[in-house]
């Protein structure tokens, strides 16, 4: 049988707080007789002198101080644990996972996360970036619950509700200095098969990973993350398609030159899509969170 409880733990971080058996008392609302009784019933169970009794100050011994230091992570988890239970009862989710795609910037969902702190929900929020298909599979997994940028067609057996954010355009881009600059317009299929293609790789776990841009046969360099990809076209290691925003910067500055292709898929819708639990119904938390997210355009969203 386990000697040791919360309740015990309590009354000795207050005496040691407080400095006397009397004042731990009165901090507990418990009357002296209680508190000695505590103390006394758990050295002797444990076979330990938790406190020096021997000067005017209740002093924690070696082997006190060491309980009291480890007991105290045990009380801020049972603390943390009784919390979290009432706000379960109260219809509050406990965490939400949210996941977006590398191709959106961070600030607007942070600058949302503010507002929702200031809520005093008291539920944890985990952000997780999120790669093409992966954004979808972070639903199907369970690994999120809201997914920002989840792009084209979802995959089968539901299990979640969309909004869509819009239509995002992507152009094809290459570096001033690759050879495809100097083509002529519009690049065709046996144009560009000749070159590399970069690719982010998707970031699905148990959906099968996407593919979009890449020609059959067509050499391609596979890096983590939409970033990854413009830096490697920057540099010219490869071509492929960027949205238009990112890449209508960097050609801006001529870092980029985007050119017309015979054969481009220029526009992708992207989705707001969120996880539904059946027979339970959605949280206080996660419904404010989608009430914003929704509200967000793409501008807002893009890097």
């Amino acid at each position: 049988m386990l000697k040791l409880s919360i309740d015990a733990l309590e009354v000795i971080d207050a005496i040691a707080r407080k400095g006397s058996f009397a004042a731990a008392a009165e901090s507990l609302y418990r009357v002296p007789s209680a508190v000695t009784y505590t103390i006394r019933k758990l050295e002797e169970d444990l076979g330990v002198a938790i406190f020096d009794r021997s000067g005017h100050r209740a002093n924690l011994t070696e082997a006190g101080a060491e309980l009291l230091k480890e007991g105290r992570y045990l009380l801020d988890a049972a603390h943390a644990l009784e919390s979290r239970v009432k706000r379960v009862a109260t219809g509050v989710e406990t965490d939400i996972g949210i996941a977006i795609s590398d191709l959106f910037s961070n600030e607007a969902l942070f600058n949302i996360l503010q507002d929702f702190y200031a809520q005093g929900f008291g539920t944890r929020i985990k952000v997780m970036r999120e790669v093409f298909g992966g954004s979808w599979d972070a639903l199907i997994s369970g690994r999120a619950d809201i997914s920002i940028g989840a792009p084209g067609e979802a995959p089968p057996g539901g299990g979640f509700s969309t909004s869509l954010l819009g239509q995002l355009e992507f152009v094809f881009a290459v570096a001033p200095h690759h050879p495809l600059a100097l083509l002529p317009e519009p690049l065709n299929n046996q144009d560009i098969i000749q070159y590399r293609a970069v690719a982010a790789a998707d970031s699905s776990r148990n959906l099968p990973p996407r593919t979009s841009g890449i020609l059959s046969g067509q050499d391609v360099l596979t890096v983590s993350d939409m970033q990854g990809k413009l830096q490697a076209q920057l540099a010219g290691l490869g071509v492929g398609y960027l949205p238009i925003k990112m890449a209508q910067h960097y050609a801006d500055q001529g870092k980029l030159i985007i050119k017309e292709v015979a054969e481009a898929k220029t526009l992708a819708p992207t989705f707001l899509a969120w996880s539904i639990q059946r027979n339970s119904s959605m949280g206080k938390a996660q419904q404010w969170m989608l009430k914003r997210l929704a509200q967000l355009t793409l501008d807002e969203l893009l890097m």
